[in-house]
């Protein structure tokens, strides 16, 4: 059972990592010349498990809620992520039987 938690603590740790740079990219983009977060790094940071984190960032801060790559692709990811965990688990725990 240990991996399973391990896992956990990496999506917590990675979702947590999401959440506060789509905060700290809002601030930039507050900030006129200064350097931004690509979008394509949220885009990768979801698709390997901070889905969640990148939505909770959008509605927190109210941060590329008008894209609609974001508001169509994140919850998208959030689905893959979600099915990806559910796969991942049940392969962990179909191992752990034997």
């Amino acid at each position: 059972m240990t991996i399973i938690v391990w896992i956990i603590a990496l999506l917590i740790v990675l979702n947590g990592f999401t959440f506060l740079l789509m905060g700290w990219d809002k601030r930039r983009a507050k900030q006129r010349g200064k350097r931004r977060v690509p979008e394509k790094r949220f885009f990768l940071l979801g698709a390997v498990g901070g889905a969640l984190g990148v939505w909770y960032g959008m509605k927190a801060w109210r941060h590329k809620t008008q894209h609609r790559a974001f508001t169509v692709g994140i919850p998208y990811l959030i689905a893959v992520n979600l099915i990806v965990y559910l796969v991942l688990i049940g392969f962990i725990g179909m191992n752990a039987v034997e």
